[in-house]
Formats: structure tokens, C-alpha cells, sequence
């Protein structure tokens, strides 16, 4: 018989955002291993932006519930303005109005064993703390993100309420799920006097099942098996990226980009063909287009940089799998965190190049996966160097094939089986109590 566990997230489908594949992966396979998931979300119209095709990856017998929720910046905004209460601690506090009395109804309904809910969004915790409380149900909380990094969150107000909120969420729950070891050992650092039984990793990883997509085993068999020669090399990010020293900066790749292009190594898809390698970057859904666009044409980019919007996420894979080379951009501040898409990368079994700290949680995935080519973020003489060495080994095929049996450890059928141990150890611990 399985046990249910009432899931608050509001990211699921079909909003589309990173965080929504986590949630959708656990919802996916928990069933597998004795768990019933019972998802709490918001209703689809607080969403930025929605993708209609992952509805049908919603396991058919999972209930779901979408209570009232909206958008402060969206929907209670004049002209662009708004009152700060409505978006503390998030422009999505609106969804407590609805959320709190569907979870008491779900709860009274299916008597879940267990409350789990995840951050990002603020809101979210709020929501589970007060289930919990009401209800006496164990609670875990899911941190993809810590509430206060770097210099993040940025607005002094927000950064003092979220660090209360932290402390007295992590005080409350009954256990905490980090994805990296880094973010672990950050978080027992700030709160040495919780017990470290409390504390548990799963990475975000990756959903196989998507990847047997017919489609998408096709489009990497034929991405695998194409001959390079002279042909243009395609590279791709896919995701935001900022103009902060500390974050995902691409200053310092454009720059090498252009010292590469004067020197004559590389060239853009117009170039003669002698005229080095030549390459085109795509940066797609940055976020920061606008801020992005005066970067490239500033180092007149603009024919081997193009910048793309958001595609629906089946379709951003096939994309991906199609690439000559994916690039992953990570500050040194954030090398206790490792991206969602970094998973993806590794599954898609395409080449990594990587613009990250020395010593990160990213860096020890990608040396266990036997991915050396990477360079610091914002060290424009080592990014071209390394930049060349990987896009001549492209050109003559010296690069070697991602193995699988090095990344299958990260899929999420593999990380809803630990959550489902976690679970069922802290249903046996209150039962004991």
C-alpha cells in the first residue's frame, strides 16, 4: 500500500521554469517506490511562461490541485508599480489565499503521512510550514536554491526577511534536501546547531524517460554519427545569463571570442572556410537579451553570436542534442550550486565546454563524468586557450563520448528512490516518537 505525500511546488507543469522538471521527476516515480504523490501547485495564470506539452507527463492517476494564485508584478501592478507588501515574501504571496485552505481540504481528504515543499519560490515554505503546524504532519523541506547567497537577494528588505525565514524553517522541518555538497556544507556552517542527520543531498539530475523519446534517440544518433570536416560548428547555451562579476557573465567569452576571430582561429558561419573554424553561439533565453545584445555588438559579434528566445522544453532538448558543443557558465561565488542543465548536458551526450571555478560541486561532477574542458569564468586568455584546444578536437573528432554509465546515477528515478527513503525514514521516526 502507498503512502501519501502531499507535494507543494509552484513550479509543475505546465509552468515552464528548471525548478518544474525536479518536482514533475519525483511526482513521476515516487509511485515506484511505495510514496503517492498529492501536488499542491498554483493555478497556470501566475505563470510567465507556459508549456502546453508537459501536461502529458503528469502521471494520470497523480492528483493535482491549482488553487487561486496570481502574479503581483503581472496582475496588481499600475503602470509597472506595485505596493510592497503584495510581493513579500514573493510576487507570488497572493497563492497562500488559495493554497492554504486547498491543502487543509487535501489533507482531511487524502491524509497524507508526510508534507514536502520546495524552494524557489518563498511561498512555498510559508504554505508548508503552516500545513504542518496545522495538521501535525512531518515536513521536508527541498532547497534547490539557499534563500540568501552572494549578494542575492538583492533588496536589503527582502535579504533580512529571508534570512529570518531561513533560520526558522530549517528550525522547523523535520528534515532538509540540498542538491550539492557545497550547499550542504554551507548551510551546517550557518546553522551549526541542527543535527546533521537532518541533512540530506539529492541532485537535481535528469529524467530518462525523456530521453528515450523516439525523437529525441534518433536526433542523437545522427548527431553522433555526422561527420565535421569543414562544416560550421554550432555552440549552445541554453538559459539565463547575467551581466554581474559574480554570476553566469559571458564579458570575458565574448572577449576571447573576439581575440580568437582577430588572430584568425576562428571565424564566423559567413567566413571563408580557410579562414580558421568557424563557429556559431547561440545564447538562448538569456533573461537579459537587451543587456546581452549591447555585450556582442560592443565586440562586433553580432554575425557569430545570436541570441534566441525560450523554446518549449521538448523541443530545447532536441536542440541540445543536436549541438556540436553546449557551454555552461558558472561564477566562482556560486561554486557551491551546480545548474539544472548541467544534467541535460552530460545525458545528451554532446561536449561540454565550461566556464566555472576550480573547486565547485560543477567541476567535481564534470571530473567525474571525465569532462576536462573547462576554464575560470572570467580568465580571457585560459577560455581562449582551452576554447581552442576544444573546438579544434570537435573539428577532427578527438573528443570522447560522454559514457552513460557515469551519468545514469544522476536521473531522477534514481533521486525520487533516495526522497522516497528519506521519506520513509522520517514516517518511521514519528511513529517511533
Amino acid at each position: 500500500m502507498e503512502n501519501p505525500v502531499l507535494m507543494v511546488a509552484y513550479h509543475y507543469p505546465p509552468a515552464q521554469a528548471s525548478g518544474t522538471h525536479r518536482t514533475l521527476g519525483f511526482s513521476r516515480h515516487l509511485s515506484d517506490f511505495g510514496w503517492k504523490p498529492l501536488v499542491l501547485s498554483a493555478h497556470p495564470r501566475a505563470y510567465e511562461c507556459c508549456d502546453a506539452g508537459q501536461g502529458g507527463s503528469i502521471p494520470c492517476d497523480t492528483v493535482v490541485l491549482r488553487p487561486f494564485a496570481l502574479d503581483t508584478a503581472r496582475h496588481l501592478s499600475i503602470r509597472g508599480r506595485y505596493a510592497r507588501i503584495l510581493a513579500m515574501p514573493d510576487r507570488w504571496s497572493s497563492w497562500l489565499l488559495g493554497a492554504i485552505p486547498a491543502g487543509v481540504w487535501m489533507v482531511r481528504r487524502y491524509r497524507p503521512k508526510v508534507i514536502w515543499s520546495t524552494y524557489p519560490i518563498a511561498t512555498s515554505l510559508l504554505i508548508g510550514w503552516f500545513l504542518s503546524r496545522w495538521s501535525g504532519l512531518p515536513w521536508v523541506v527541498d532547497l534547490r536554491d539557499p534563500m540568501v547567497i552572494g549578494r542575492h537577494p538583492v533588496d536589503p528588505r527582502i535579504r533580512r526577511l529571508f534570512i529570518r525565514l531561513e533560520a526558522r524553517i530549517l528550525e522547523s522541518c523535520d528534515r532538509i534536501v540540498v542538491t550539492t555538497p557545497g550547499l550542504k556544507d554551507l548551510l551546517q556552517q550557518r546553522y551549526p546547531n541542527l543535527p546533521r542527520e537532518k541533512w540530506q543531498i539529492i541532485a537535481n539530475g535528469y529524467d530518462e524517460d525523456v530521453f528515450n523519446d523516439p525523437e529525441i534517440v534518433q536526433a542523437m544518433a545522427f548527431s553522433s554519427k555526422q561527420p565535421v570536416g569543414d562544416k560550421i560548428l554550432t555552440l549552445l547555451h541554453s538559459g539565463t545569463l547575467y551581466t554581474g562579476r559574480e554570476e553566469r557573465n559571458p564579458a570575458a567569452f565574448l572577449d576571447a571570442l573576439t581575440d580568437l576571430k582577430a588572430c584568425g582561429l576562428i571565424g564566423s558561419p559567413q567566413d571563408c572556410p580557410r579562414g580558421g573554424i568557424r563557429i556559431q553561439v547561440i545564447f538562448r533565453a538569456t533573461g537579459h537579451d537587451a543587456q546581452i545584445h549591447a555585450m556582442i555588438q560592443s565586440r562586433n559579434l553580432g554575425d557569430m553570436v545570436l541570441l534566441k528566445p525560450t523554446l518549449p522544453y521538448r523541443e530545447s532538448l532536441l536542440e541540445m542534442v543536436a549541438m556540436d558543443g553546449l557551454l555552461l557558465f558558472q561564477g566562482e561565488a556560486f561554486d557551491r550550486l551546480i545548474p539544472a542543465k548541467l544534467f541535460e548536458y552530460l545525458r545528451s551526450g554532446r561536449p561540454v565546454f565550461s566556464l566555472i571555478g576550480e573547486g565547485g560541486d560543477s567541476r567535481t561532477i564534470l571530473d567525474r563524468c571525465q569532462v576536462f574542458y573547462h576554464a575560470p569564468l572570467e580568465n580571457r586568455e585560459a577560455i581562449g586557450k582551452k576554447l581552442t584546444i576544444f573546438l579544434e578536437d570537435i573539428a577532427t573528432g578527438r573528443v570522447d563520448e560522454i559514457q552513460r554509465d557515469l551519468v545514469r546515477r544522476y536521473s531522477r528515478r534514481e533521486g525520487a528512490k533516495d526522497l522516497a527513503t528519506l521519506l520513509d525514514d522520517v514516517l518511521m521516526l514519528r511513529k517511533n516518537y
